[in-house]
């Protein structure tokens, strides 16, 4: 089947940015190409496999392979008769600094430059320190001069991948000319239909715009974590206190859900690169505030294990503490810095008998922790235990039937890390459950 747009679109980097951005662009009716070096990731994608979890974009995926307008290979030449590059490679943190790892991003630009057209248009979408699109474009010019490079942050939240992509709140782009903003506004011209907002930046601000938002959610979540140990240290109700203060539209209701904080493989790598890109730039004090916002993150995690403490006592030698989640949120099988994993190992180095339960990532899970056990039943994961830690607000954990649970553990005891189960309902049940954030005077 031809394709209904003339544009022809390269995609580098197939990972959860990069093959959620091909299939979507294939879908808009572009001919798209998806590009990795990994040749088990892009025979998985030819085969219509995604290799990790996110809702709707199996079907997605295979849509378009069917339709032939979805291509992948491992072969760069492949693109060179693309009008427009997108670079989506990953970039981590680097192992021995807070700063983000660009080795990825440069070997992208310097593979797709010598072969793509002149004319062609590099546009970058992975989340990089600012002032890397002027070094890039920089180095572009050495490449190729008749090259141009632009830069399309991307806003995705794992879980709603396909929604962010086709459906998102706004599209930024940062562009030096307007044949490049006349481009991408052919690109994503039936987002632009459906008036999805369209902001038109320098280079250096579109590239600020995702860590900006990022550092600001972070921010967010650990306020009302700060919040969390006022309320336990004043008999307070943080989920009451989130709710009253949420009605303000100047604050607004949304990540003001307590809990064991942020985990993945975005929100946290994003903001220590952003106070490690400030530190170069010599702007340390404007972003000093996200080091306090990191450490709360982190110190949630640690509460959650003090509680347990209070619970079973400081010894827990032996102990068979049942957890759900593994995933750093639900919907996802990521485990990437995940909170919930993070508690389960460290209480297992505390001598916990632990067994783990998550809907999607028990086996990325294992991987990373070979150490701990997993079950694909709640009813075994809780068996025997004695106690249950509720870390990843997943809807079959909402849903569990609390009075036909009781029966299989050894004691009614759970730990809400996420703030999401009915209180009311699991005490009537029988169970002993705490919250972070709520007092224990609390009933």
């Amino acid at each position: 089947m031809e394709s209904s747009k003339k544009l022809i679109i390269s995609v580098i980097g197939t990972g959860y940015l990069g093959a959620t951005h091909a299939a979507a662009m294939a879908s808009l009716g572009f001919h798209v190409i998806g590009i990795d070096v990994d040749s088990e990731k892009i025979n998985s994608l030819k085969e219509g496999i995604v290799p990790f979890y996110e809702p709707d974009l199996e079907e997605l995926l295979q849509e378009q392979l069917k339709a032939e307008r979805l291509f992948f290979t491992t072969d760069f030449s492949a693109a060179k008769n693309a009008d427009i590059h997108f670079i989506c490679v990953g970039t981590p943190q680097s192992k021995d600094s807070l700063a983000a790892d660009m080795r990825y991003v440069d070997a992208a630009i310097e593979a797709i430059g010598p072969i793509a057209k002149d004319g062609s248009l590099i546009v970058g979408k992975s989340t990089v320190p600012v002032g890397t699109a002027s070094r890039l474009a920089n180095l572009l010019r050495k490449i190729n001069p008749n090259l141009e490079l632009a830069w399309n942050p991307e806003f995705l939240r794992e879980g709603f991948a396909v929604e962010d992509t086709l459906r998102p709140n706004r599209l930024v782009v940062g562009v030096t000319s307007d044949r490049a903003d006349e481009i991408l506004k052919e690109v994503y011209a039936d987002l632009l239909a459906a008036e999805i907002p369209w902001i038109r930046a320098d280079l250096p601000t579109a590239e600020l715009v995702k860590v900006a938002a990022n550092s600001f959610l972070a921010t967010k979540i650990s306020f009302i974590n700060a919040m969390a140990e006022i309320c336990e240290a004043a008999d307070g109700d943080v989920t009451v206190l989130a709710k009253a203060i949420g009605y303000d539209p100047r604050i607004g209701n949304k990540f003001l859900q307590a809990g064991i904080g942020f985990g993945g493989g975005c929100l946290p790598k994003d903001i220590r690169a952003f106070m490690a890109r400030a530190d170069e730039l010599g702007a340390r004090q404007a972003l000093e505030f996200l080091r306090e916002i990191d450490s709360i993150n982190l110190r949630a995690r640690t509460r959650m294990i003090e509680l347990v403490r209070a619970d079973l006592g400081n010894d827990l030698t032996g102990r068979k503490i049942a957890i759900f989640g593994a995933a750093f949120k639900p919907e996802s099988d990521d485990v990437r810095d995940s909170p919930a994993l993070d508690i389960a190992a460290q209480l297992y180095k505390a001598g916990a008998q632990i067994l783990i339960h998550d809907p999607k990532a028990t086996k990325n899970a294992s991987l990373r922790n070979p150490e701990l056990n997993f079950s694909e039943s709640i009813e075994e994961t809780v068996a025997g235990a004695d106690i249950i830690l509720h870390l990843t607000e997943w809807r079959q954990y909402r849903e569990i039937n609390p009075k036909k649970l009781i029966s299989h553990v050894l004691q009614a005891k759970i730990i809400d890390g996420r703030n999401a189960l009915d209180r009311q309902k699991w005490q009537e049940a029988g169970w002993q459950i705490r919250s972070l954030g709520v007092s224990t005077s609390i009933k």
